[in-house]
C-alpha cells in the first residue's frame, strides 16, 4: 500500500504514484492500472497493527491508571 496527496488536475483530483512503485510494478505511461482508494481517516495504528484483547473494562483501566499516576507525574 502507499499513501500519496491529492492534487488538482483540472476539474478532477489526481495523485502521483511514486517512482519505486512504477519500477517495482513496471507501469509504463498510458496503462490502465486498477486501484484501491480509501480516505485516510481514523485509527490507522489500530487498522495496521489490531488492538491487544483485554480482560479488563474500560473502568477498571482508567482506575488502574489513576492509582499510579503519581508514579509518572
Amino acid at each position: 500500500m502507499i499513501c500519496a496527496k491529492t492534487k488538482q488536475w483540472g476539474n478532477s483530483i489526481g495523485i502521483i504514484i511514486p517512482k519505486d512503485v512504477v519500477r517495482e510494478m513496471n507501469i509504463k505511461p498510458d496503462e490502465e492500472i486498477c486501484i484501491e482508494v480509501t480516505a485516510k481517516k481514523g485509527n490507522v495504528l489500530k487498522e495496521l497493527f489490531g488492538a491487544l484483547p483485554s480482560k479488563k473494562s474500560a473502568e477498571e483501566v482508567l482506575k488502574q491508571a489513576r492509582e499510579n499516576e503519581s508514579r509518572y507525574f
